[in-house]
């Protein structure tokens, strides 16, 4: 791997890890879990969905101008479903950023995204949990690492140093948290159905199958996909505890990482992210995300 170093410049180190950083501000990690319970019937009332970036789509045309700092998209998943279903009303609460408890309390002035149930409520999408993993900044230490040691695994040795794995240690963590949103939501909307939607996949199984260079090690492609199941894996296991419907958004995703070729990629990369923020699902993304819910609702697809 020496031979590589002299070739790599600070600027990648500072680009690639400040595109992260800024940019990331949403959820990751994911795991292959089916929908679980019947498909419901299609709400015809209220349609509320809540969540952080995954959900609010920043950066998938077109932008809604009215939503500041949560950044959300009339193209989202949300919106999507919202059409296909026609509710009487719709509430896109989603913000960008977003962490458990930003769902169940404000968020630099947003107000808790919970606000916007009521007992008229007939169906809730919650997409959450990334955050609160803490995916943003690991993967932008996962960036920096790997332009050190491009065939390696040094991200994993970074968070597995001490003999015990600190990121999978934070997405088991995430399982309570979002318990407690579920619990919420069902005490504010008894009425509704509620899915959880999980994250889409993000890599590929091995770095061999990228299409398209993106600054992860080879050896830490693996790492962070087992992560992205985890997290997914913990999600279904709440969402089957409380009643919810898990919607499993990994499956259909697999294939159109972040590593592929544009206009096959669901998922943008850390690198030549077009359309959507780094790591963040695009519209065909967001498109897939919405047919995943509506085939868990049993609902005609778009």
């Amino acid at each position: 791997m020496v031979h590589h170093r002299a070739r790599i410049r600070p600027l990648w180190i500072v680009t690639a890890a400040a595109a992260v950083a800024a940019a990331l501000g949403a959820a990751s990690f994911q795991a292959t879990a089916a929908a679980t319970g019947a498909p419901p019937e299609p709400p015809r009332g209220a349609y509320v969905a809540l969540g952080d970036s995954y959900t609010a789509g920043p950066g998938v045309p077109v932008q809604r101008p009215d939503t500041g700092i949560c950044a959300r998209s009339g193209a989202n998943y949300p919106a999507l479903v919202a059409q296909a279903v026609q509710p009487t009303e719709f509430r896109d609460v989603s913000c960008s950023g977003a962490v458990t408890g930003n769902v169940t309390g404000p968020m630099f002035g947003v107000p808790p995204q919970v606000d916007a149930l009521s007992a008229d409520t007939t169906l809730v999408t919650l997409g959450i949990g990334g955050n609160d993993a803490g995916f943003a900044p690991s993967v932008a230490t996962c960036v920096v690492l790997s332009l050190l040691d491009q065939d390696g695994a040094p991200c994993a040795a970074h968070f597995t140093g001490d003999g015990v794995d600190r990121l999978a240690q934070a997405v088991d963590d995430v399982g309570p948290k979002v318990g407690a949103v579920l619990t919420e939501v069902r005490r504010r909307a008894p009425r509704a159905t509620v899915l959880l939607v999980g994250y889409p996949s993000l890599l590929p199984e091995s770095k061999a199958d990228c299409a398209v260079f993106q600054p992860i090690a080879a050896g830490d492609v693996p790492y962070l996909r087992s992560l992205n199941q985890r997290l997914n894996q913990v999600l279904a296991d709440q969402a089957a505890a409380a009643g919810a419907v898990f919607v499993d958004t990994f499956t259909s995703s697999e294939g159109h990482d972040g590593c592929q070729a544009p206009g096959v990629r669901f998922v943008e990369g850390v690198l030549g992210a077009e359309g959507a923020a780094p790591v963040h699902p695009n519209a065909a993304g967001m498109r897939d995300m919405a047919d995943q819910v509506l085939a868990a609702l049993d609902a005609p697809a778009r």
